[in-house]
């Protein structure tokens, strides 16, 4: 049901600081080292940070308007575009596979900082089972995962008012520990002279199709929350509140963030000798146990914020959608967090570039979606949504049978264009850049053929 205008408590400061943990975790300073393993100068990763982050404060802000506007959750926004029945498609994809795929990624990233923690405070911890392990787990890594599960979980039936003051305690946190870590990481490398005059491996020929492909991963990794917005922004209790607080909150975000991870993971190679494109890593080599401690702890804290906040929440609504009789969003969210566990998302981080591969895939199922969303809200239904004919069943969004086919035909035709690459070498670049070809294919021919085929409701204004 939408939220009230009345019932709404977020302001900018909970939008300001809603992403910081989602820029500051395991998977995102792994894809920064992934950037370097592909050839990017310092200078070229600096700038593929910055102009990942001025699109998605736009595309975050952007799509957050219907959410603000009319109080609704993004299950709900997606009937608007895919109908009654339809959306469960982008449902699945978003809700399920997605956030799912995510949410067991993520846990794994921050089970390894748990494992470091313990291990620092009870070395015998790391030897715990000998070489016992279980689809490539040891004893001590399924331990801390199913610790950090069980957190995650606990979080979720916290409520959402406790989500909100948990990121704004833990935002000066992240500036301080990520602050830290790059001056350490200077130090280390002799001056922040060495670490510009860093030399890349380069790329021949193609800097600016890498480079762009380098912005789209950034994107990719921000495409299901995009889709799932309007879950946080039917917070807030006002437009100016969630638009400023999260353009704001990403670019500063990102700059601390393109200053930290450009540093730690240069400066560390420049004094170890070796590319270390794992945070964590960076981390175990710090002399002070109490700096490993804070540092640890604090990554922990920001990868179960990106969790929750980009995963098990949309998943949970996802899913009580698709099954409202049976399902609510707790229940639904437990399901999707067993499922984490089940898809063994321990084998998306056995090196630096098999993250891409996961990136590109998911930048290509859900950036159509975004695409079609962002379209059918601003160019076919002018910012207008019939919320009785939402919630009251009177085939206002019902299209034909409830499957809004023109929607499901964009999303395919948009979906194989970004994924063909995969399979097919010379359509490669769009799968490299499969976040702007999904999202932009999606959002020109959705536009074309929608504008005369779909309904344009009149806003009940009494909603």
């Amino acid at each position: 049901m939408p939220i009230k205008s009345e019932d709404r408590k977020w302001g900018m400061g909970n939008y300001f600081t809603l992403w910081m943990g989602s820029v500051h975790n395991v998977p995102a300073y792994i894809t920064i080292g992934g950037f370097f393993a592909l050839g990017l100068s310092v200078g070229q990763v600096f700038w593929s940070i910055i102009i990942a982050a001025v699109i998605l404060g736009a595309i975050l802000s952007i799509g957050g308007h219907a959410g603000t506007k009319y109080g609704i959750p993004s299950s709900m926004l997606l009937k608007t575009s895919f109908g009654t029945r339809g959306s469960i498609v982008p449902g699945v994809i978003r809700g399920v596979i997605a956030a799912i795929m995510w949410f067991g990624f993520q846990t794994y990233a921050g089970s390894l900082a748990v494992t470091i923690l313990i291990g620092k405070l009870w070395p015998v911890y790391l030897s715990l089972g000998g070489d016992w392990n279980i689809f490539g787990l040891s004893l001590p890594g399924l331990i801390s995962f199913l610790l950090f599960w069980v957190v995650n979980v606990a979080f979720v039936y916290g409520g959402m008012g406790i989500l909100g003051k948990f990121t704004k305690i833990l935002s000066p946190i992240i500036y301080i520990v990520f602050g830290g870590m790059a001056i350490w990481a200077i130090n280390l490398a002799g001056g922040i002279t060495p670490i510009l005059q860093y030399e890349p491996k380069g790329i021949e020929g193609k800097e600016l199709l890498v480079f762009l492909g380098c912005v789209s991963a950034l994107l990719a990794t921000w495409a299901a929350p995009a889709v799932s917005i309007s879950d946080f922004t039917r917070e807030a209790v006002s437009q100016k509140v969630q638009t400023v607080g999260q353009i704001t909150g990403t670019l500063l975000s990102y700059l601390l963030f393109a200053f930290a991870s450009i540093a730690v993971i240069i400066g560390s190679e420049i004094a170890f000798g070796t590319p270390i494109w794992n945070v964590l890593d960076v981390v175990e080599k710090f002399d002070s146990k109490f700096a490993i401690a804070v540092s640890v702890l604090t990554i922990c804290l920001t990868t179960l914020s990106v969790n929750i906040t980009g995963n098990i929440v949309p998943a949970g609504y996802q899913l009580a959608s698709l099954f409202p009789k049976k399902l609510t969003f707790k229940k639904g969210a437990f399901i999707a967090a067993v499922a984490g566990i089940i898809i063994m998302p321990w084998k998306l981080m056995e090196d630096s570039t098999s993250i891409f591969v996961f990136l590109g895939v998911i930048g290509g199922l859900l950036s159509p979606v975004l695409g079609i969303m962002l379209s059918h809200y601003f160019v076919v239904a002018k910012k207008r949504i019939d919320m009785n004919g939402l919630y009251r069943s009177n085939n206002t969004y019902s299209y034909q049978n409830g499957f809004n086919m023109q929607a499901i035909i964009t999303l395919i035709i948009a979906g194989v264009i970004s994924l063909i690459g995969q399979f097919v070498p010379v359509f490669k670049p769009l799968y490299d850049m499969s976040f702007f070809t999904g999202t932009i294919i999606a959002f020109i021919l959705y536009s074309l053929i929608a504008k005369k085929g779909v309904s344009n409701p009149v806003e009940d204004e009494r909603s």
